[in-house]
């Protein structure tokens, strides 16, 4: 493994003061908060009432100080295994559907118990990848979260596994967490797992973890960091993890990862205290429009282009013309998200297509004047508007 730059990337003992923490933490008006499987439920893989007790008074104090939380919680399938009697977690999708059908009334149940003692509501909302493909469902989604901050109400939000068909998981609950952190532009995101941050080195039996304290940027020497290991009972490991905080920092939010079995990791985390591994955003905050063009929705198909328009697109002040596009890959509708390309395949931005996949392909390569011919008519002067066009870091 290649060694790691020094600069930007401090372990929790060399940090100094955490004044940038600070100031990430105490400006952040709302936060996202994700707790994994592993966190929530004992080692019978069902849940422990003591540490929903413990995460519903850490959240109902980060709301006493005027914050927006929504909690994206996991543990309904490992509830449902416990109350089902399950000793392990099966691979069969109907299985999976119906223990997490059994254990989310169970989850929300607990979660509503714990906040009444805070004069507080559980909301539960399930999810799937269509309420976000969706521009007025994602909209309507949005919507229903601020009417519930506004109602002394934790929104707790989940995939809706019962129904989900795409291998139950949106890749798992940490990637949904980074999507609802884009959808409400929140500045914060805190996911807890039963890992102290990222490490530099990872813990052995004769000796402690180094945790990185500080990462500027996601880049390929951090995602190397990321083992393939993942908890018993979760879905996702710290690659998950990494791609999720990618795609915060990527739209302008910053992310902490540490561990939810530590004591009141959250008002720690509020209080300043440099727990785990924060993941600082990069780059100017997206426009909540382009944050679903470029990090929600998922393209329909793709153009492939070449480096004179991948160029132009990347000086931020053209639009993608017919011209510029040497492929048109998948199907797709006028409307539709499409990834657009270089040649060697590499995404580097997205848009929204002013024209079908077929019609797309009739005119690639065309200039305008061409276009017109193979079309009859030309509604659009440019395959994706640059005011609906949003580049990747």
């Amino acid at each position: 493994m290649a060694a790691l730059p020094e600069s930007g990337i401090r372990t929790a003992a060399q940090a100094p003061p955490n004044l940038v923490r600070q100031e990430v933490v105490l400006s952040a008006p709302t936060w996202v908060v994700k707790v994994g499987s592993s966190v929530l439920a004992g080692p019978d893989g069902t849940l422990d009432h003591g540490r929903i007790r413990h995460l519903s008074d850490q959240l109902s104090a980060i709301m006493d100080q005027g914050r927006k939380v929504a909690l994206v919680s996991s543990g309904a399938v490992a509830a449902g295994m416990g109350r089902l009697g399950w000793s392990r977690r099966p691979d069969n999708l109907r299985q999976l559907q119906a223990a997490a059908a059994v254990g989310q009334a169970y989850l929300i149940r607990a979660y509503d118990e714990e906040l009444r003692r805070h004069d507080r509501h559980a909301a539960q909302i399930l999810l799937t990848h269509e309420d976000f493909d969706s521009r007025p469902r994602y909209l309507n989604t949005r919507n229903t979260l601020h009417a519930l901050f506004d109602c002394r109400a934790l929104p707790i939000i989940n995939e809706n596994d019962s129904i989900s068909v795409d291998e139950i998981k949106f890749g798992d609950n940490d990637r949904l967490a980074a999507m609802v952190t884009n959808l409400l532009q929140a500045p914060l995101l805190v996911i807890l797992s039963v890992v102290d941050g990222l490490y530099r080195q990872p813990p052995t039996a004769g000796a402690a973890g180094e945790t990185i304290a500080l990462v500027p940027r996601i880049d390929d020497q951090i995602l190397v960091l990321a083992g393939a290991g993942k908890s018993s009972l979760g879905s996702g490991g710290m690659q998950s993890k990494l791609e999720s905080a990618r795609l915060v920092t990527q739209a302008g939010g910053s992310v902490i990862i540490t561990s939810g079995l530590h004591e009141n990791p959250l008002t720690r985390i509020l209080a300043g205290e440099p727990l785990g591994t924060l993941f600082l955003a990069h780059g100017s905050t997206h426009a909540a429009r382009k944050r679903w063009i470029g990090l929600t929705a998922r393209p329909k198909g793709s153009f492939i282009v070449d480096s004179g328009a991948r160029a132009a697109l990347e000086s931020g002040s053209t639009s993608l013309l017919a011209i510029g596009v040497v492929e048109v890959a998948g199907q797709f509708d006028k409307g539709d998200v499409v990834a657009i390309r270089d040649q060697t395949g590499r995404e580097f931005a997205r848009g929204l297509s002013n024209y079908s996949s077929l019609d797309a392909g009739k005119i690639r390569g065309l200039r305008t004047a061409e276009a017109r011919i193979a079309l009859g008519e030309i509604p659009y002067g440019e395959l994706v508007h640059r005011d609906n066009l949003a580049l990747i870091l």
